[in-house]
């Protein structure tokens, strides 16, 4: 199976700072990929890129063999804040139907029937015609993915995803990407090592420069020494909280 993404000497600076540098990694399509790193590490910055919404300074970036410009519907974008005007009445649908991109008021009864079939893929049929003011954490994430989908892409890169919902909503997330993940490849950057680390198959540390570890037994002491991450431990899908991690090795800041 070919690649996915394709990242060759990739480099990218704000200014005289450096924040990626000669970065060089390939996903192949349908993976669940995880990139963590410490905060000014590079890892939003990484997935901007990809999403073509930075130009690197040096290298290149390929999604199906070309570049990210090429392949804007293909790519699903959801960051780690979205802004709504919290006074603008907008509801769920309506929220999902803008990420198709058309001028207001030109949406086809296909586009809204697209919209109905994504909001149900994503489990929020029953809060289609609510505020979104109105959704607790887990389902704004739900929303927001279900936003960056519904033009078809078929790769979804997702900035820190659990940093505003609950344990539950954890879990239900969790489920979620590893149920969607045989239809697309999903491409997570986050700090938070136990939520991905019982689904995903591959995982990069990001410190300006990229490094792909293994998935094994040292894995969460190897990256809170070398990255200075804090992380949680993941057994039989149970997530155990840092205080209660007694003799494991790890550091917390």
């Amino acid at each position: 199976m070919g690649s996915q993404i394709e990242i060759q000497n990739l480099s990218f600076s704000y200014g005289t700072n450096a924040v990626l540098k000669n970065i060089n990694f390939s996903i192949e399509k349908n993976q669940i990929v995880t990139i963590i790193g410490p905060n000014g590490g590079g890892k939003t910055t990484l997935l901007r890129l990809i999403a073509g919404l930075l130009v690197p300074d040096s290298g290149k970036i390929l999604i199906n063999g070309k570049p990210p410009k090429y392949n804007s519907g293909h790519i699903g974008y959801v960051p780690q804040h979205s802004h709504f005007d919290s006074k603008y009445p907008i509801t769920v649908f309506e929220v999902v139907l803008s990420g198709l991109i058309k001028p207001i008021g030109f949406y086809s009864k296909e586009d809204k029937l697209k919209t109905e079939k994504m909001i149900e893929y994503v489990g929020l049929e029953s809060v289609k015609t609510k505020s979104f003011h109105s959704l607790s954490g887990g389902q704004s994430q739900r929303m927001l993915i279900a936003r960056a989908l519904v033009s078809d892409a078929d790769i979804l890169l997702l900035d820190e995803p659990t940093s505003n919902i609950d344990s539950n909503n954890e879990k239900s997330l969790l489920n979620f990407l590893k149920n969607i993940s045989n239809k697309m490849t999903v491409l997570i950057v986050t700090h938070d090592t136990g939520f991905v680390s019982s689904i995903t198959e591959r995982v990069f540390c990001i410190n300006k420069e990229i490094v792909e570890h293994p998935i094994d037994s040292n894995f969460s002491d190897i990256i809170s020494s070398s990255y200075s991450v804090p992380t949680k431990i993941v057994r039989h899908n149970t997530i155990i909280p840092p205080h209660e991690q007694k003799g494991s090795g790890i550091h917390y800041d």
